[in-house]
Formats: structure tokens, sequence, C-alpha cells
């Protein structure tokens, strides 16, 4: 009889342990991340009246030998930055990455991402109801020469 319950509760345990995944699953934007064009992207994440600010760091190569690796890092300044969003316009599905930070947290992000050809790399910052952007062109050599 004891090891029903022990099963039982084996059984049980792993539900509760699956069941963070299943919510980090369910906040995963399938629509934003599958669209092929920028404003669909923008409409998928909801991202309107989007304005230009130099509060935002975008550091990427100017020319990037191999379109596979390239690095970049976003800082915003901005107060009380929730959200860093990295879209490639040129790209197959134009959002890149999208990061969430908790209350208090530095929005700093630092990744390497692939791209497709030469192309602008926008980072558009949530803060609050309001949304910001800023873009960096970098161009992909063919065969790493230029």
């Amino acid at each position: 009889m004891q090891r029903r319950k022990f099963i039982k509760a084996l059984f049980a345990a792993s539900a509760l342990a699956l069941l963070p995944i299943k919510a980090l699953a369910a906040m995963w934007n399938t629509p934003a991340f599958q669209a092929n064009k920028l404003e669909e992207a923008f409409a998928a994440l909801q991202m309107r009246n989007i304005s230009l600010s130099n509060d935002i760091q975008v550091v990427a190569p100017d020319k990037a030998e191999n379109g596979a690796v390239v690095q970049i890092e976003i800082t915003s300044l901005i107060p009380n930055t929730e959200s860093i969003a990295i879209f490639v316009e040129h790209n197959p599905t134009a959002l890149i990455a999208n990061f969430e930070f908790g209350e208090g947290a530095d929005a700093f992000v630092v990744t390497r991402i692939k791209m497709a050809e030469t192309s602008d790399v926008q980072a558009v910052i949530k803060s609050g109801n309001r949304y910001f952007s800023a873009k960096k062109r970098v161009e992909v050599l063919e065969n790493g020469c230029g």
C-alpha cells in the first residue's frame, strides 16, 4: 500500500515540476517570432508609436565578416526599462530576441545574432506604456572580405 502512495506522490511532484515550463511556454509570443516583416512583429508585440531615443546605445560592428555570428550590445539608459526587443529587418524572421527585465535590473544585453544580409539592427525598449528605439546599420560581407 505504501508503494502506491509513493508512486502517486512521485507523479504529483513530477506534474508540479513541469508546471513552470508550461507557464513559460505560454508566455512565448509565437506570432511575433514567426513574423516575416518588421511591421507584423511590431503588431504582434502590440508596439505602437515608437519614438527614436538617444538614451539607447546599440553597439555592433560596422562590417560583419561572418553573418552567422554578429555580436551586439544594447544598453538602455531609459528609466524603468521593462524589456528590450531586437529586430533585424532583412532576416527571414524580423524579431530576433525579446528580453524582459524585473524591477531594478540593469537594462543591458550582450548577444550574438545571425544576419542574413546587410540591414539595420533595431532595439526597441519598453518603459511603461511607451516604446523607444535606436538603430545601427551592419554590413554583412560575403566570404569574409570587403
